[in-house]
């Protein structure tokens, strides 16, 4: 009795209509569904030779069968909203944009890039410390002039040179501000009542503060995953460090004028092993900076 030939893959050579109305995407840990017209929307693309040239078969795809991109995906979503519309919409004091304009890079799309371009000049250009709204206002009402002294300050000057507004920009000029650092740790404590060596074994460190302050202090290596897209002047309470090490966070709050005004910690027994009498303990500690 003949065996029923397995599903294979289409040929290369052959017609790629094969490919679903409606795709699932997997972009560096986000799910995204869309239809397959708009991936090949704008002919040139990474998206469009991955999915009109390519055969499925030869796409990476994830355990679950949805196509992966290895790549940010929650900035992915400025990517797919540009591509539905070829319009560019970003929430109010967006502090991504040189970050989205390298993934407009990457995935081919040099109208994007040329529409983030002004954005980011302008960031360059005042900062976070002036609000882009009031930038726009003044120019819709007067006609302005900027000047950048010696002392990296910006003088906004009506038509007569008059100063309408001065911003400074100068890098000696930070805000004061509450940083929190918090973890949960959690250590053994054995019958003669002396600690492991490996006592503290910490899982994430978390960052409590304005949004600004944030990432002022610890950049990079801070994950928005939990809260992403935020304004500057908001607070959160929910990023947390790329790495472990609490020394490493002290000492980049201090580089960046912290010092620390309180600290608070509280522990709880979990767990008595049954054969040795070790108590295992958890902790949660909280350290409070402050710049003046």
């Amino acid at each position: 009795m003949a065996m029923p030939e397995k599903a294979s893959c289409p040929k290369p050579s052959e017609d790629f209509s094969h490919f679903p109305e409606i795709i699932e995407l997997n972009v560096g840990g986000q799910m995204y569904i869309t239809r397959y017209l708009t991936l090949v929307s704008v002919p040139g693309s990474l998206l469009w030779e991955m999915f009109s040239e390519k055969n499925p078969c030869s796409l990476t795809q994830d355990n679950k069968g949805r196509f992966f991109v290895d790549r940010d995906g929650f900035l992915f979503r400025y990517v797919l909203d540009y591509m539905r519309d070829r319009k560019l919409v970003l929430p109010d004091h967006f502090p991504e944009c040189g970050r989205l304009q390298r993934e407009a890079e990457y995935f081919k799309l040099p109208e994007l890039v040329k529409m983030l371009a002004p954005k980011i000049n302008k960031v360059k250009l005042f900062g976070n410390d002036l609000c882009q709204s009031d930038v726009e206002e003044l120019s819709t009402n007067i006609d302005i002039t900027c000047n950048i002294s010696s002392s990296n300050n910006i003088q906004v000057s009506g038509p007569d040179n008059s100063p309408a507004l001065t911003v400074h920009t100068s890098s000696d000029l930070k805000k004061a501000g509450f940083i929190t650092i918090g973890y949960r740790g959690s250590y053994t404590l054995g019958r003669d009542s002396q600690a492991d060596a490996k006592f503290r074994r910490v899982a994430r460190i978390m960052v409590c503060g304005k949004i600004s302050l944030a990432k002022e202090v610890f950049g990079d290596t801070l994950n928005e995953s939990r809260d992403p897209d935020r304004p500057p002047e908001r607070y959160t309470s929910r990023y947390y460090l790329k790495f472990t090490f609490l020394e490493q966070a002290f000492d980049k709050l201090a580089d960046a004028g912290f010092h620390m005004v309180a600290c608070n910690s509280s522990g709880t027994c979990t767990i008595t092993h049954d054969q040795t009498d070790d108590k295992i303990w958890t902790s949660y500690t909280e350290y409070v900076f402050c710049r003046e």
